[in-house]
């Protein structure tokens, strides 16, 4: 079993903005494999996928983004997974927008919900994707940024972008984090 993990928060306020990426691209997952993100289970929204023998569960952590750990916790008690079995998918303010970066370790970055995913898996390597939103404008707050929706030219990019994700997580799955990495990490 895999763990396909978008970071994001909860409700129609939050929708649209740019810190709901991670939940995106868990739609054009679901939207693409037939599938509904719907059973409530761990404080997370799940669907599972059936594919190519495995089974995988996408999941939207209901806990808002700065606890999306506490979500992970609990959800391994029910399920039989390993870290290295758990992939995240999340926004980055330190990438320009529209970027991929695909890791199997490193820091928070700042990413509060990225924090509380590492303080939930620990010190083992689970693969990460993160979306590039790029920096906020001068004088706007990054914590603001974040929870602001789009301009309308970046709407313009999103489903590119939201579509180019969901392949880098069937790259992850198919070729291995690695291949995966070969692939979008060098690709603009």
């Amino acid at each position: 079993m895999k763990l396909i993990v978008g970071l994001g928060n909860p409700g129609k306020k939050y929708e649209r903005t740019r810190h709901n990426l991670g939940f995106m691209v868990l739609d054009r997952l679901a939207d693409r494999s037939g599938v509904s993100i719907d059973k409530s289970k761990a404080q997370a929204l799940i669907g599972e996928w059936k594919r190519g023998g495995d089974t995988i569960l996408l999941v939207k952590p209901q806990t808002y983004m700065n606890l999306s750990g506490q979500a992970l916790e609990t959800l391994f008690r029910y399920h039989p997974v390993e870290a290295g079995d758990v992939v995240v998918v999340h926004d980055d303010l330190d990438l320009p927008f529209g970027r991929l970066r695909i890791r199997q370790q490193g820091s928070a970055g700042g990413n509060r919900g990225m924090a509380s995913v590492l303080q939930a898996l620990g010190e083992v390597p689970f693969v990460r994707i993160r979306i590039g939103i790029g920096r906020p404008p001068p004088g706007v707050d990054p914590a603001d940024f974040v929870l602001q929706r789009f301009t309308p030219e970046e709407k313009t990019q999103l489903p590119e972008i939201v579509g180019r994700t969901a392949d880098a997580v069937e790259a992850v799955l198919d070729e291995g984090p690695r291949g995966a990495m070969e692939k979008f990490n060098r690709a603009g």
